[in-house]
């Protein structure tokens, strides 16, 4: 798969990364503050904003205890359902992002949830803990939107069986995101080129769903590895409550984010070699090439007495070095003064 379409933007490898700011519940159940969180990401210049769409009882038993890495007394069947989305946001939350010049993504966890979603959002981001629920994934393959899925917490064999699973289902185009399950991610724990892995692989196209910290180094690093897809979560503020401000990136430095992401990609180039305009002076003045080190008088052999092979700076520029055993002992037919290029007009014969 080379490329595929999000809306009217293509993602694929000769395209500029697809950036999704992941606002998930950091809503905290407050419409004007998705509405915000919106804004932040369409400032900062990302290319979609994503929510997260899900009833707790279509996606936990009840009796499912507390999660460790939550500062919360509540169990976490009740802190999802805190966290759940109003389905009714859906169609205002499309439009605003529409208004403010992004697209509008959410996550479904379940088939309700999709069902809310399909008429408003351009693609499927699938939820790593949800990529190896192979029946949701055919159901979501048939609605005919390319996926974008998360591969925390899954090995490559379970990674495989989902793969499948969607290419037999048919399913219209397919994004693998490295991502570790781990809020925050340590740096050391991120395994980028998993990135390359994903892509040998399975011939899709990837890229990274970040959990670390660092604004710059993991998302800049999977654009250099050929990810074209970086999503990382955001917030307006570290210290509001709900489980995952903590380890999203404040308003400024989703903007540094993405900035860096741009300006790696025009770091990167096309990979084409060659003289490029900023390099013509240089090319003229600084490449070495045969000029004479004396003042040579016609009739004169040519010898290392009397050429050498020096820069030209603001001189005549002389022949290619890679004539300058060819011309040795030859004989000029004019006068070549010190510091001028050897030509080959100036040789006899």
């Amino acid at each position: 798969m080379n490329e595929l379409k999000i809306g009217d933007r293509l993602v694929g490898p000769d395209e500029p990364t697809f950036v999704i700011a992941e606002a998930g519940s950091n809503h905290n159940g407050d419409l004007s503050i998705a509405k915000e969180l919106i804004e932040v990401a369409a400032d900062a210049g990302a290319d979609a904003v994503k929510f997260q769409t899900f009833r707790a009882e279509d996606l936990y038993v009840e009796e499912s205890g507390d999660v460790e890495y939550l500062d919360d007394d509540r169990s976490i069947y009740e802190i999802i359902e805190s966290m759940e989305m109003p389905y009714d946001w859906i169609p205002e939350l499309h439009d605003y992002c529409h208004e403010q010049g992004v697209q509008f993504l959410s996550t479904p966890f379940d088939e309700r949830s999709a069902t809310e979603l399909a008429e408003y959002v351009p693609a499927w981001k699938v939820a790593s803990y949800t990529s190896s629920h192979i029946p949701f994934l055919k159901y979501l393959a048939g609605t005919d939107k390319p996926i974008i899925m998360s591969t925390g917490a899954h090995n490559l064999e379970e990674i495989e069986e989902s793969v499948t699973a969607l290419k037999n289902a048919s399913v219209s185009g397919l994004v693998l995101l490295q991502c570790v399950a781990a809020y925050p991610t340590p740096l050391s724990e991120i395994n980028l080129r998993v990135i390359e892995t994903l892509r040998k692989e399975f011939n899709a196209l990837t890229g990274l769903s970040d959990h670390t910290l660092d604004p710059v180094t993991a998302p800049t690093t999977a654009v250099a590895l050929g990810g074209s897809v970086v999503e990382k979560h955001f917030t307006l503020d570290n210290d509001m409550e709900g489980p995952d401000h903590e380890f999203a990136l404040e308003p400024d430095k989703l903007n540094k984010m993405i900035s860096a992401i741009r300006d790696t990609e025009t770091a990167l180039g096309t990979g084409q070699k060659r003289v490029l305009g900023v390099e013509d002076e240089l090319y003229e003045k600084g490449r070495r090439a045969i000029q004479a080190t004396t003042s040579i008088e016609a009739g004169e052999e040519l010898s290392s007495e009397n050429v050498s092979v020096l820069r030209p700076g603001e001189r005549e520029t002389g022949m290619h070095p890679k004539f300058y055993d060819e011309i040795l002992d030859e004989t000029v037919s004019q006068k070549i003064q010190k510091g001028e290029g050897i030509r080959w007009e100036y040789i006899e014969d």
